[in-house]
Parts: C-alpha cells; structure tokens; sequence
C-alpha cells in the first residue's frame, strides 16, 4: 500500500510504501506547542520508504530529535529521533490525503493531555463555522 500526503501549499509531498508501524495520538507538550494543536497525530514508516518531494525546514526541537515543516505554509510534517524511533519517520497523519484510511491505534503521553479535552464530547456542533450553514 502506498500513503501519500503533503503539506497545504503543495511546496512539501511525499509517500510512504507499506505498513505503517504504528500511528498514535500524542499530547506531549512539545508536540501541542510545535503544532499549535492540543494533540498531533504521528504515523510511523521505516525511513527507507518514504520519499519526499520539496525540501522541508528541520528545526532541532531538543538534543537529537528534528522535526520539519514547510517553509513556506508552516504545515507540520514529520519527527525523527534516532535514540526513541530507530530507523523510523513519524509523519502527522492529518497530513495524509486520505487520514480516515489509517485511523489511531493508541494515544501517547496522556499523562500531559489537556484536562478540558474530556469536554469536546458535550461541545455544540456545526457543520461549518456557526452562522454560514
């Protein structure tokens, strides 16, 4: 199976041969403040099969953990750390063309989730943004 995906602008695309090793729901603190999201979705493949078109920024997040994005939309695009994820590249899975075809197996450091997302269940809900339905 072949996943593809890519940035909002289209400047970043990419694909991703095979199974994916796990895609996992992650609320760390340093996943919420690079994304600007409560929680970022992480689907992992082995390195070897994703290939990339365009050149994405790389920003050493912490000592030996790189995380890169379009530089020219910003859109969040992939996580490597060699010492936790040998061999393997998180990809944010809302970046997936197709994210319903490969839904979460886990959520991740829940121990730093948000205690108001228990809430999002009981929110009101609009198909679009409240008054232009």
């Amino acid at each position: 199976m072949t996943m593809t995906g890519g940035c909002q602008c289209g400047a970043v695309r990419y694909s991703a041969e095979g199974s994916a090793e796990h895609h996992a729901i992650c609320h760390c603190a340093d996943c919420r403040r690079a994304s600007g999201a409560p929680m970022v979705g992480w689907i992992a493949f082995k390195e070897e099969a994703v290939s990339v078109e365009g050149t994405p920024v790389r920003h050493e997040s912490s000592p030996g953990v790189t995380r890169e994005f379009c530089g020219t939309c910003g859109t969040g695009l992939f996580y490597r750390n060699p010492a936790v994820l040998p061999g393997l590249v998180d990809v944010q899975s809302a970046t997936l063309d197709t994210p319903e075809a490969a839904p979460p197996g886990a959520e991740i450091m829940v121990r730093d989730r948000l205690a108001w997302l228990d809430t999002v269940p009981d929110l009101p809900k609009f198909n679009t943004y409240p008054g232009m339905d």
